[in-house]
């Protein structure tokens, strides 16, 4: 019974990288690839360098999204030191098992907290957000975007938003930064 399992798997791979293989044959090659190609001197000539900024003061700007990224990192860091703490409790011997599974589930929902974040971020920025910072907490979480306006309905739009992805997601908060 087993080598006809086995036949069969083969059979079954084999005809699958066939199938592949002629699509790909077959297929038409729409962008040719040729190295030397890629850099030509056309695109050299067109560009030009504007220099007539040299006499105006240069200030740097900051993005927002810049302190959202050291918020996170922030955020990030608390959170794998909680769970090197946890993995340490876990470890040592003098814990009772309801400790170790208390452990385990805040450990769990560490993951799962982090997890979601970067999902709500996400499905924020493809809201049309130039950035998004969530934040989690037991059943409350706060959301800070970077918008120029600042709308009842735009609001209203990320609380259902939220609230439709994390059942968990009793009080929504929306902040807005602006772009400037």
């Amino acid at each position: 019974m087993k080598v006809k399992k086995r036949t069969v798997w083969m059979l079954t791979l084999l005809s699958l990288v066939a199938v592949i293989s002629v699509y790909y044959v077959n297929e038409p090659n729409n962008m040719p690839f040729d190295g030397l190609a890629i850099f030509s001197d056309e695109e050299l000539d067109q560009m030009k360098v504007d220099d007539t900024t040299a006499d105006e003061s240069v200030t740097p700007v900051y993005a927002q999204s810049a302190l959202f990224e050291e918020m996170r990192m922030e955020l990030q860091n608390e959170r794998s030191q909680l769970k090197e703490q946890l993995t340490a409790r876990i470890a040592s011997n003098e814990m009772s098992a309801d400790e170790v599974n208390e452990a385990y589930s805040t450990m769990d929902d560490l993951t799962v907290r982090e997890s979601t974040e970067a999902m709500l971020e996400m499905l924020i920025r493809s809201l049309g957000y130039s950035d998004a910072l969530v934040q989690t907490d037991t059943g409350k979480v706060d959301v800070t975007v970077i918008a120029d306006e600042l709308g009842k309905s735009q609001a209203n739009e990320i609380i259902h938003t939220v609230m439709k992805q994390w059942e968990d997601a009793k009080k929504v908060t929306v902040t807005f930064q602006p772009a400037s």
